[in-house]
């Protein structure tokens, strides 16, 4: 990922309904949601739903996929990869220690427990 391609990823994030709906899709992975169950769940209006969703899109963090009359929503796990490793390829200045809060927070995060988490 390129300083261009995240700067495209965080812009689509830095809207709320956009984070709400990304991060939704994170915590139904694999199987993703389709565009009105999302819409449903985050109480969005379907056209503006819509918009957001082509937004994600084009920001490489999610994927669509047509199953007869729905699309079906999916987070790009490689999306939010790219732009993690872009976000904190640098930091750690030669002493990967310094990531090891960051990688053992977000490993924490993605126990069984919180995974279940209800939206």
């Amino acid at each position: 990922m390129d300083q261009s391609d995240a700067l495209l990823a965080l812009a689509a994030l830095a809207q709320p309904t956009r984070l709400d709906a990304f991060r939704l899709l994170v915590r139904h992975e694999p199987e993703g949601l389709p565009a009105g169950e999302i819409s449903r769940l985050l109480d969005v209006p379907q056209n503006t739903m819509s918009t957001h969703l082509a937004h994600l899109s084009r920001a490489g963090l999610i994927k669509s996929e047509r199953h007869s009359r729905s699309i079906v929503y999916r987070a790009s796990l490689e999306g939010l990869r790219a732009l993690t490793v872009f976000m904190l390829k640098d930091c750690c200045g030669g002493s990967p220690e310094i990531c090891t809060p960051i990688i053992n927070e977000i490993k924490k995060s993605c126990s069984p427990k919180e995974r279940r988490r209800a939206w």
